[in-house]
């Protein structure tokens, strides 16, 4: 998508001006595993004009393998974005109706031709929240993958302002949800998907304090509901205004419930991504150290709280920056 955010904080009302950034879900996953040196391929349909031309080239300049991306349909999606301060939240508008990627139909894409040699297939929950067209491509992506063996991972993603073609999440998520290994989601994605939520938690009253624990009974019930998922993984975020938040996660194996320490992050330069930096992350982590999900789960929680520090969706942070993070160094010492 191109994202257009108002400068300085301003309101979408005075802002004059806009910064114009590229970014969504599953494109900032994969300019993170890029970042970190995997081989990473963005797959979606765009327009055959110059904005579009703009976006490929800022992709490619980060790393991403763009081939496999189809050419066809009107426009690119547009989101705008009101950046929050203190006690007023961040607003987003989104301009994607009639989109490339949202009148996609299934079978315009070669699914076994793409996914051919890859190891991972990502998707969001982002995707088919546009359209049924977008569900049924996807649906398509996830088979596929199934079919050659790679792991298959998802990030819920509700976005209650994007399902508006008639279906809500719950009717067509569980059909693409089956199909896949590793499930992240936030502390809301799970209820307003599946209805499934922790007991006694209300996120806007946390005040920033989380009680990790909580959240087994999550991974619980959705390993239940999901029967082929073998990691289920919750972002916990604790707000305590618009600047300052708490970020850590958990991750539950099946047997254990594995707890990252929880970063405060005090002066936010940027929150949006934030949850695609985890999952570019723990993908990292997972692939790095098969066998160690406590160091993949600290991997994914300190980049992402990197991330919050890094203006646009992109997390632009190296390996060693974010090791630096997990060892203790938070000190925003200059480097010479």
């Amino acid at each position: 998508m191109l994202r257009l955010s108002t400068p300085e904080h301003l309101r979408f009302g005075q802002a004059r001006s806009f910064d114009a950034t590229f970014g969504g879900g599953e494109a900032n996953v994969a300019v993170s595993l890029a970042n970190y040196g995997i081989d990473a391929a963005f797959v979606t349909r765009l327009p055959d004009n110059d904005i579009a031309k703009a976006c490929l080239r800022d992709l490619r300049a980060y790393g991403v393998d763009t081939s496999g991306i189809l050419s066809g349909g009107d426009r690119l999606g547009i989101y705008y974005l009101e950046t929050g301060a203190v006690a007023r939240p961040s607003k987003v508008v989104y301009d994607r109706a009639g989109s490339s990627i949202a009148t996609i139909q299934p079978g315009m894409i070669d699914w076994e031709k793409v996914l051919a040699g890859a190891d991972w297939f990502h998707w969001t929950g982002i995707t088919p929240a546009l359209s049924q067209g977008a569900a049924a491509v996807c649906l398509e992506a996830i088979r596929a993958a199934n079919r050659l063996g790679l792991t298959v991972s998802c990030d819920l993603n509700y976005r209650k302002n994007l399902w508006k073609y008639g279906k809500q999440p719950g009717e067509v998520m569980p059909a693409l949800v089956e199909g896949c290994d590793i499930l992240l989601g936030n502390e809301e994605d799970a209820e307003k998907v599946f209805g499934i939520k922790p007991e006694g938690f209300d996120a806007a009253s946390t005040g920033g304090a989380i009680d990790q624990q909580r959240f087994r009974s999550v991974g619980e019930q959705l390993m239940a509901r999901f029967p082929r998922a073998k990691k289920v993984i919750i972002t916990l975020r604790g707000s305590i205004n618009a600047n300052h938040n708490t970020w850590g996660g958990v991750l539950w194996d099946g047997e254990q419930l594995f707890e990252s320490p929880r970063y405060d992050i005090t002066h936010i330069v940027d929150r949006v991504g934030g949850g695609d930096s985890f999952m570019g992350g723990l993908i990292y982590g997972l692939l790095t150290w098969p066998g160690d999900d406590r160091r993949a789960l600290d991997f994914a929680v300190a980049a992402s709280c990197l991330k919050h520090t890094v203006f646009g969706d992109y997390n632009q942070v190296t390996v060693a920056e974010v090791e630096a993070l997990m060892k203790g160094d938070a000190s925003g010492r200059v480097s010479r």
